[in-house]
């Protein structure tokens, strides 16, 4: 390649600098976060803290005296413990069979409410009803629902092949671990069809239009045009629910109580804390949770690498 050649080429890759208006809304969206960002740090900060600290410390509450500074040593304990890895397993399993279940059916929603023309207050109120209910409500009623002796699952779903009358869901690990994804999938399923809702109505009606008129089939529409138009609302949709699946609790502490091993990372913390009062132990594993879910948004971002600036139109 030429000198003449290399030096449109350099121009082209070199970082386009930001207008005027990117520079203004930049600095009025940090304004306008501001006092929210200072509240959480004020409200969170010291909890925070106090957990790193009791981290450092074998510390049992019903002996407060007997508190000992041992370091990383809560730490190693954890890491090294196969009880830990095995309830990590759980978790990203949940996490990953939910989320990715929840983003195919909440699309489906999504595009439902987003072209339908009559009723569609009443349509996507209904969709959206689940998400309105409390969580420990919602895992009491799967909890019935599941039951041997007076559930409907079995009764209503018999003919299927892996579903008889007297399945018993609580009675091993991967049918208890279905129950518990069930019950979540139900409930969180209208959140992320209502952030795929917003995502859907950025998608310009004049380039489907366009495509259409070009002969591009539905299929070449949605994976060509409504998906990449999407990429941030999916990936925004995508992290909030698998950061929130991550820190599953009431769900298996009201349909399992995490017997037949469908423990999460929370229970186990909530278990060393409330149930064994080792506030030591209990404060490392949910350092270690907080550390995993910040591993967990920064791997998702990374992932979808979402132009910001080019999702506003700026690019």
């Amino acid at each position: 390649m030429t000198a003449t050649e290399a030096a449109p080429a350099a121009h082209k890759q070199a970082k386009v600098p930001a207008s005027d208006r990117a520079v203004a809304e930049n600095r009025l969206g940090l304004k306008l976060v501001a006092p929210a960002v200072v509240l959480m740090l004020l409200v969170t900060a010291w909890p925070m803290l106090q957990a790193l600290y009791l981290s450092l410390f074998r510390y049992r509450l019903t002996a407060p005296d007997d508190k000992e500074f041992i370091g990383l040593e809560n730490y190693v304990t954890a890491l090294s413990d196969s009880l830990f890895w095995k309830d990590m397993l759980n978790t990203l399993i949940i996490m990953v069979v939910t989320v990715a279940v929840e983003l195919v059916i909440g699309f489906a929603f999504a595009m439902v409410m987003h072209r339908v023309i009559f009723a569609r207050g009443v349509i996507r109120t209904s969709i959206l009803i689940p998400y309105g209910i409390i969580t420990v409500v919602s895992a009491f009623a799967w909890q019935f629902a599941f039951s041997l002796n007076n559930g409907f699952v079995n009764s209503w779903f018999h003919w299927l092949p892996w579903i008889g009358e007297n399945t018993n869901w609580y009675g091993d690990h991967w049918h208890a671990m279905f129950a518990i994804m069930v019950s979540e999938i139900w409930k969180t399923t209208p959140f992320m069809a209502l952030l795929l809702l917003a995502g859907l109505a950025q998608v310009s009606d004049d380039m489907l239009e366009a495509a259409k008129v070009d002969g591009a089939t539905w299929t070449q529409r949605l994976f060509k045009v409504i998906l990449p138009n999407m990429r941030a609302a999916i990936m925004v949709a995508v992290l909030f629910r698998a950061m929130d699946a991550f820190r599953i609790f009431d769900n298996i502490f009201i349909m399992t109580r995490g017997a037949q091993d469908t423990e999460s990372s929370s229970f186990l913390t909530y278990r060393q804390v409330v149930e064994q009062f080792q506030l030591g132990m209990g404060s490392a594993l949910s350092v270690l949770l907080f550390l995993s879910v910040l591993v967990l948004a920064f791997g998702i971002v990374k992932l979808f690498k979402v132009d910001l600036a080019s999702a506003r139109g700026e690019g």
